[in-house]
């Protein structure tokens, strides 16, 4: 329905963008923008009406904002830096998601996204990381934090995938290249439609290059699922997948 596109020290504010044909709104190579008091309606079984697609952008804000959709409410690209989401109402839709990244090698880095003090209804995802295995981007995401959330009623309130494959589109012999680190998980609470609520952690290896000691994982109130090779091991109380 709408492009913001290579804007510079913008605000959008009090509009509504119903019943788009694909995503709904796109804000690609921007600088100091801000969405507030946004609102995007459409049906949930609607296909791939993303409401607002984000990247390639610094000091982006999405403000007090009400999303309903059949994907993702707010999904964010690659050569996105210092995001702010804030007091956002996603649902329903596919939740808030970084990515997905990796199947393009001219990717650039994602740093600084910060989901604050939202709710999540009836949502397929609450946040959501997914990066395609077996492709050729090299990316950092780094720098990413996830606090303050309400979920109603979701079915993966939080969800890292380096395996991310819709429809079977995509080769699983080699791992994702995408380098994920400094992810800050916090007062996540409500209800989730599924049995398995938590945190699915995946074909990890790291070697340490430190003089003493040995590399180990540390996990506090956290009891992930694990899949694949894990090096080192992660959470000894970790039920695997």
């Amino acid at each position: 329905n709408l492009s913001f596109n290579f804007l510079k020290n913008s605000i959008i504010h009090d509009v509504t963008t119903k019943d788009s044909k694909n995503f709904h709104v796109n804000c690609i190579g921007s600088t100091n923008v801000t969405f507030q008091r946004f609102t995007v309606s459409a049906p949930a079984e609607s296909v791939n009406t993303d409401g607002l697609h984000l990247a390639l952008g610094d000091d982006i804000k999405v403000l007090d904002s009400e999303i309903k959709t059949g994907d993702d409410c707010v999904s964010i690209g690659d050569g996105s830096v210092n995001f702010r989401i804030r007091n956002v109402t996603c649902g329903p839709g596919h939740g808030i998601s970084i990515g997905s990244l990796g199947k393009n090698p001219a990717e650039k880095d994602v740093n600084g996204i910060f989901v604050e003090s939202s709710t999540f209804t009836g949502t397929e995802n609450g946040v959501r990381v997914k990066t395609w295995p077996s492709a050729p981007a090299t990316i950092r995401v780094t720098n990413l934090h996830f606090t303050d959330l309400i979920m109603n009623n979701v079915s993966n309130p939080i969800i890292i995938d380096q395996e991310y494959c819709p429809y079977n589109q995509c080769q699983l012999d080699k791992p994702s290249l995408i380098q994920i680190s400094d992810v800050t998980i916090d007062n996540i609470r409500g209800t989730s439609f599924t049995e398995s609520a938590g945190v699915q952690v995946s074909n990890i290896n790291l070697s340490f290059t430190g003089k003493n000691g040995k590399l180990t994982s540390t996990c506090n109130n956290v009891k992930p699922t694990t899949k694949g090779p894990l090096n080192p091991p992660i959470c000894a109380a970790a039920a695997a997948a």
